[in-house]
């Protein structure tokens, strides 16, 4: 699916809309951003397609910046072009920027607050579940073609991490770099056949 879809009014409304009512709407970062962005572009909407999602993710991950606002810019730009990539990106970015405005207006009052305090105790349990969630669906997506390079490096990667609290940007660098020289490999070795 490499097309783009036609910038009408109507689509980069959507575009603008879908941003920033996620971003308005979830709390915890970049990976549960990710499961909402999924669920509308991919499921609802048509307009990438799952393997296209892992790549954004794998692209904004590794990006520096917001991982949630990098992948929006891609989003927005691969439906839209630069316009949609700024609609995204202006929609991704002004919830939290009013939020935290009116927040850190009435710090002293939020600070202490004992009903805040538990509303956010709540919120942890919801994005902890979200972030499961996402998890479980781009393990799925890894694993789904049955290929013994994609174990590995999904075990190793996992292994990494937790284990071993090797930074991610190395991590990813090297899954990168191998991934690349297998499918090299693989393509060199389809052409000799």
């Amino acid at each position: 699916m490499n097309r783009k879809i036609p910038p009408t009014p109507a689509v980069l409304w959507t575009l603008f809309k879908t941003c920033f009512l996620i971003s308005s709407c979830t709390f915890g970062g970049g990976m549960v951003i990710m499961s909402m962005l999924q669920k509308k572009f991919v499921e609802e909407l048509h307009w990438i397609d799952q393997e296209e999602v892992m790549d954004m993710v794998a692209i904004a991950q590794s990006s520096p910046g917001v991982m949630a606002v990098n992948t929006s810019i891609i989003i927005g730009y691969r439906i839209s072009g630069i316009l949609g990539m700024v609609l995204t990106a202006l929609g991704t970015v002004l919830p939290p920027m009013i939020i935290l405005t009116i927040i850190s207006a009435c710090y002293v009052q939020f600070c202490g607050n004992h009903i805040i305090a538990l509303v956010l105790k709540g919120m942890q349990a919801g994005v902890a579940a979200v972030m499961v969630n996402v998890t479980v669906t781009m393990c799925r997506n890894v694993l789904k073609d049955r290929e013994p390079m994609a174990f590995a490096m999904l075990a190793g990667a996992s292994v990494a991490a937790v284990i071993f609290q090797v930074d991610i940007i190395m991590i990813i660098l090297v899954c990168g770099i191998i991934g690349g020289c297998s499918k090299t490999a693989k393509t060199k070795e389809d052409d000799t056949i």
